[in-house]
């Protein structure tokens, strides 16, 4: 019982694929066979049509092999599946059992998203594939893409092209060598090196993977993704664009470029705003200028870029530091206008330029805007200069006033005056034995003195000066240090690296350094009370 229900299951299975295999013909003006030119052929002539699971076919000529259930048709081919796909072809092979065509000469193939034209056409109907190996062009309402190699999944009309890719539509042109189209969306999926080109601006993205919206123009790229705007090009690992807002995002190692000023930002956030020429960086945001073929690095937390290429503002904010190989900085804010070179340094800003210590209330920094080499310095308000002592570690020679002025020579700084209320601290060495002589403390109006290798060379009191000079068994307490005296080398970026540290330490050597100036202070006031008493 079991052998004959099994062997029933098997003839209707039979019957059920010979009657989905099977060809109908439907029509044909003449009918004839050929045995000895065409073996096993049916010839058939003139408005020639068959059918065969869900799909027609007509044509001027064909050959039909019943046994092989194999079709050629030959002379304007079309083959219709369903209501929704036509193809037009010069000649077509039919396999009715693997449900396989091949067609070949001039082939165009619509459905109501798009048109294929190629030259050769695979249609694979069990997986609802279309596929070709040399050059196809597909149209749809947006787009026209080329490819050498191809598939379209009919059920949802995704196309996977590759080698020599191309989809260009009126704002775009887009090369490729791997990329997924979905015909009724635009989305484009890419895989491997692929440019895109803004056929308006010349704007140019380029990745490796990523997601194109060719009908919104927005982008998400993830693998070397590079934004060649006009004025800046932007990397990153992962890159989001909306080309019509003009608004663009990156994440993680982003470089952005700007080619007109020679200016590079870094950080691992940022965000960029192409039609207010302003860019916003964040997550160890540093900007790098190039100063006669030396790199100034300028870290802060955020760092927010503005305006056109020749009026440039760049403010970096909070927990600022610098570093070039001949000068450093902290501040806790900076804005530098590149149009006029001018750098202003707000916060309990601090320098230093070789072996000098300079800080103030608020420091200006002037580069030449052609040469782009450092011109001038300003210090306002509370001006302090520090250099430690050749020799001895606890000795310092300090300069200090109400403003103070300096010029750089070959990014050197060269001379500096003090004026107002100038006073300083300076401790004479022996040129040959370096053996401490005497210490000189003066006060001034105005101060003006020269620096060679960092030291401290000349010194020029414009107005009449007061003070003493002193051996150095004899130095008074109150005169070694200056009212406001801060030593910061614990603050100073020693390298580059140094930059993005943070200043938990500095707290201690801040607090340590207030105990100093207070010090100081209070010898100031004894000082005062006994020439007073006397």
């Amino acid at each position: 019982m079991k052998r004959i229900v099994f062997l029933f299951f098997i003839l209707i299975s039979s019957l059920a694929i010979s009657q989905t295999r099977k060809i109908t013909i439907e029509n044909s003006e003449i009918q004839y066979t050929d045995e000895e030119q065409y073996p096993g052929a049916t010839i058939l002539l003139g408005d020639v049509r068959i059918t065969h699971d869900g799909i027609k076919l007509n044509c001027q000529k064909a050959f039909y092999f019943r046994e092989k259930n194999f079709f050629k048709a030959i002379g304007t081919v079309v083959i219709k599946q369903g209501d929704t796909i036509t193809q037009t072809s010069k000649y077509t092979d039919y396999d009715a059992n693997a449900k396989q065509a091949l067609s070949w000469g001039n082939v165009v193939l619509t459905d109501p998203t798009m048109t294929l034209t190629t030259d050769t056409l695979h249609f694979d109907r069990l997986n609802q594939k279309l596929y070709y190996t040399s050059y196809a062009t597909i149209k749809d309402k947006t787009n026209t893409l080329k490819s050498k190699n191809g598939n379209f999944y009919l059920e949802n009309k995704k196309f996977t092209a590759t080698t020599r890719v191309t989809v260009v539509n009126p704002e775009h042109y887009l090369e490729s060598n791997h990329l997924d189209y979905y015909t009724n969306s635009g989305l484009t999926y890419l895989y491997g090196p692929t440019t895109i080109t803004n056929t308006q601006n010349e704007n140019k993205i380029y990745c490796e993977k990523g997601f194109y919206n060719t009908k919104t123009d927005i982008s998400h790229f993830v693998k070397n993704a590079k934004l060649y705007l006009k004025e800046r090009t932007v990397e990153g690992d992962s890159l989001y664009y909306d080309k019509r807002k003009g608004f663009a995002s990156a994440t993680n190692n982003i470089q952005v470029i700007d080619t007109v000023q020679n200016f590079i930002t870094k950080g691992n956030y940022a965000e960029i705003f192409e039609l207010k020429d302003s860019l916003y960086i964040i997550k160890k945001a540093v900007a790098i200028s190039i100063i006669d073929k030396d790199s100034m690095f300028i870290h802060g937390d955020t760092i927010l870029v503005t305006g056109k290429p020749e009026k440039r503002i760049v403010r970096t904010f909070h927990n600022v530091k610098i570093f070039k190989s001949d000068l450093q900085g902290k501040c806790d804010s900076i804005h530098t206008n590149q149009e006029t070179g001018l750098t202003k340094m707000f916060k309990n800003p601090v320098i230093w330029s070789e072996q000098n210590q300079i800080t103030g209330d608020t420091i200006h920094l002037l580069s030449n805007v052609k040469t782009e080499k450092l011109d001038s310095l300003k210090v306002l308000n509370n001006a302090f200069i520090v250099t430690k002592d050749t020799v001895s570690n606890k000795d310092f020679n300090q300069i200090k006033g109400r403003n103070m002025f300096g010029k750089f020579k070959e990014n050197k700084l060269r001379l500096l005056l003090v004026k107002g209320n100038a006073e300083s601290v300076y401790f004479n060495r022996n040129e040959e034995t370096q053996v401490l002589e005497t210490i000189t403390k003066e006060i001034s109006s105005n101060i003006e003195f020269t620096l060679s290798n960092g030291q401290i060379e000349t010194i020029m009191y414009l107005k009449k000066s007061d003070g003493d000079t002193y051996p150095p068994s004899k130095l008074p307490d109150d005169v070694k240090i200056l009212k406001g005296f801060i030593w910061r080398e614990d603050e100073q970026p020693k390298k580059m690296e140094d930059i993005f540290i943070k200043d938990d330490k500095n707290k201690t050597s801040l607090e340590e350094n207030k105990k100093i100036n207070k010090s100081a202070v209070i010898l100031d006031k004894k000082r005062k009370l006994k020439e007073i008493k006397n």
